[in-house]
């Protein structure tokens, strides 16, 4: 996240934007940084704690059933029986996966652990979106996402410097020398893993999604959140073979969760449409006369 910031603030336009941003604006998105990292620590926790990005990623899914709650009860708008719903049917899947998942004797996993600490993940980035969507008007996009990114990395270092000193370190490791293409996770080039997943999946991605909330509402903005399963659980096989140690009931409970998600789509996309044929109607009418 500190890489992130540090991308964002070397772009001369962010710091007039930033320092024009109202106080109170900045404490606000200070604070909505804190949950950003907190759902980041519980996103990566939660796969440490089930050695699996997929089950991590299908629990992600949830994130559309606690947009669902949180949305009307931030922006006072009414709650919509359509979104609550598929977040239940969202729910029923994630359930399902926990179903799935084999007991393990390993004492450093704990699968009911992941799914628990998935599902409050998924909830925290519930929690961020809507607020940005709540927020998006009082700043730009650019001054959201760096003073999130700034708070975020700044509370991760005080936590592990005050709970981890001793495993604390200033840079992450650089050692090609020491790279393995048959083993990707042996550390020796760390920076350059963070530095890709800081600019491209970072950078570039929070701030349009940041944008697109000028559009969407919070709950059609996490439903791209919940299509991280199909890629992740895609490269989670290709990468990790995850696939050897998921059964069908793991990939039920996904398919479940992607049926929800497009469904959700397909309804939003034609109320929208008629919407639009509605709003035409009258001036039809008006031209005919």
């Amino acid at each position: 996240m500190l890489i992130t910031a540090a991308v964002y603030f070397c772009i001369p336009q962010v710091w007039k934007l930033v320092s024009n941003t109202p106080k109170q604006t900045l404490i606000r998105l200070w604070l909505i940084g804190i949950i950003v990292a907190g759902h980041w620590l519980t996103f990566y926790g939660s796969i440490k704690l089930g050695n699996s990005v997929s089950i991590t990623l299908a629990c992600l899914g949830s994130a559309s059933f606690f947009t669902s709650i949180f949305e009307p009860l931030l922006t006072k708008k009414p709650f919509q029986k359509q979104e609550i719903t598929s977040g239940l049917i969202v729910v029923l899947g994630v359930a399902l996966i926990s179903f799935s998942l084999p007991e393990t004797t390993n004492p450093q996993l704990s699968y009911p652990w992941a799914i628990g600490i998935g599902i409050i993940s998924a909830a925290l980035a519930a929690l961020f979106s809507t607020l940005n969507k709540k927020y998006i008007q009082d700043a730009h996009p650019l001054s959201i996402s760096s003073i999130e990114m700034l708070s975020g990395g700044v509370m991760l270092s005080i936590v592990v410097l005050i709970f981890f000193p001793d495993q604390a370190t200033a840079l992450p490791s650089f050692k090609p020398e020491l790279f393995d293409i048959n083993n990707l996770q042996n550390g020796s080039i760390d920076l350059v893993w963070l530095l890709l997943l800081a600019v491209a999946c970072t950078n570039l991605t929070f701030y349009l999604a940041t944008i697109a909330l000028n559009q969407l509402s919070a709950f059609t903005s996490n439903l791209t959140i919940n299509l991280e399963p199909v890629y992740g659980i895609i490269l989670g096989i290709l990468v990790f073979q995850e696939n050897q140690e998921l059964n069908l009931k793991f990939y039920l409970g996904t398919l479940i969760i992607l049926c929800a998600i497009f469904v959700n789509i397909y309804i939003q996309r034609k109320k929208r449409k008629d919407a639009e044929n509605n709003s035409r109607a009258p001036e039809s009418l008006s031209e005919g006369i």
